[in-house]
């Protein structure tokens, strides 16, 4: 891993800022533990901390740079009240910080935002905020609350392009590293961050760079979203078109001008990790560690894998950044898991015009402990004729080729459909 470099045309974080954030947050902003995953040390053959995010009240870090944004607005801005785009935990740390502040807020979020985040936002704002659902992403909502910021004179808190807001999010390095250095890890050899709009990454990579060189910093993105890691390899600040929205709380289609700047400059590397191996981690941790953690919350544990050589013997520290998990999105979760580890496949069958083709298929091809997990005829009248997409659930993701060599061997024309993704979400 290279590190990155360019010159300097931003602001660095000052760290009296980031010491004076710290101040802010006393007993506003939980101090979280770093924990070490015995699982995950003797998966990975290295000592593996988490710094466990998903414990602070609002169950995410956002409270950090929310509640030091608001808390520094003049009496004037905060009697004409916040406002704030956010696809679920930004918007509630602006919630609670309006709670606690007495300040009358005003959320937008988009319409797919999971249900659990809106509730919990209304939850810790009480009176004290409105909720407005609008658009597909995040860039939506967040045009629409500037034009609300113009239209009220409302102060804008930015979810991750706020020097404020950054140095309250840095206060979780400063956690991080006080707590390496007093506890059993002592140094940090690497330090895995989540990137959304960059907020966070810049925030602590600002205050781990200056109090710890040695330490290897690196990006986390979710590869449907790679908006940090594009603008870098451009070499300037870039705005995606279709992203993929599943890890809602890092789904952007561009992040911070300034915070990419900061990344540029503080980070070694940015690795991105699949949607599907996302939602594997998510299954693990929750089987193995009885963690529940958000999508943008696990991906920098989903990163493991893809530096497991370079971290063999190392102290490793991985953010979880949040654990706003809809219990309904959980069957997405799983299927996605699924179809990424390869053990659940898709394919539309045409069925030979003849008495038993379907039972056969049910004796011959499928093996003994396979699974047909979805079953739909493409036609509602003669539908026994028709097409038939189906799902299959493999006991050994290794027999997949034999599964193709059955469905030859008895005649059956199909089309596979994990290698068509739009497709299959039109289907299924």
């Amino acid at each position: 891993m290279t590190k990155m470099s360019a010159e300097k045309n931003y602001t660095p974080l000052a760290m009296e800022d980031i010491l004076d954030a710290v101040q802010n947050l006393e007993g506003i902003a939980t101090k979280t533990p770093l924990l070490e995953s015995l699982t995950l040390s003797d998966k990975y053959d290295a000592r593996v901390f988490l710094k466990r995010e998903d414990l602070q009240v609002v169950r995410s870090y956002k409270i950090r740079g929310a509640y030091n944004i608001i808390s520094a607005l003049s009496e004037d801005q905060k009697a004409n009240g916040v406002v704030c785009a956010s696809a679920g935990n930004h918007s509630q740390g602006v919630a609670y910080a309006c709670q606690l502040l007495g300040i009358k807020g005003t959320i937008f979020m988009p319409v797919p935002t999971p249900a659990q985040k809106v509730n919990q936002t209304k939850r810790y704002g009480k009176e004290f905020i409105d909720i407005v659902l609008h658009g597909d992403t995040f860039d939506d909502a967040y045009a629409e609350a500037k034009k609300f910021e113009q239209q009220h004179q409302a102060a804008f808190i930015h979810p991750f392009d706020d020097p404020k807001g950054m140095a309250g999010q840095a206060t979780a390095g400063v956690e991080i590293l006080n707590d390496a250095e007093n506890g059993p890890l002592g140094s940090i050899d690497y330090l895995l961050l989540p990137i959304g709009g960059g907020g966070f990454a810049a925030g602590v990579a600002s205050y781990i760079r200056a109090k710890s060189p040695n330490t290897k910093i690196i990006g986390i993105e979710p590869a449907g979203a790679p908006a940090m890691k594009k603008s870098i390899e451009a070499g300037h600040h870039l705005t995606l078109g279709q992203i993929d929205n599943f890890v809602d709380g890092a789904a952007v289609k561009a992040v911070g001008k300034t915070t990419f700047e900061i990344c540029r400059d503080m980070l070694d590397d940015i690795i991105t990790v699949p949607e599907g191996k996302i939602c594997s981690t998510i299954l693990s941790l929750y089987n193995q560690e009885a963690i529940v953690a958000e999508p943008a919350g696990a991906l920098s544990i989903t990163a493991l894998d893809l530096i497991a050589d370079d971290i063999k013997g190392k102290k490793v520290v991985c953010v979880l950044s949040g654990g706003n998990n809809d219990i309904t999105r959980m069957e997405e979760i799983k299927e996605r898991s699924l179809l990424y580890e390869g053990y659940k496949h898709y394919f539309v069958v045409n069925f030979s015009q003849r008495a038993g083709a379907l039972r056969e298929f049910l004796a011959h091809v499928l093996g003994p402990q396979d699974d047909i997990a979805h079953f739909e005829y493409s036609k509602k009248t003669s539908r026994q004729r028709g097409p038939a997409v189906i799902g299959i659930e493999l006991a050994n993701k290794d027999d997949l080729k034999g599964l193709l060599e059955r469905m030859e061997k008895y005649n059956y024309q199909c089309e596979y459909l994990n290698e068509k993704p739009d497709l299959l979400r039109y289907l299924i």
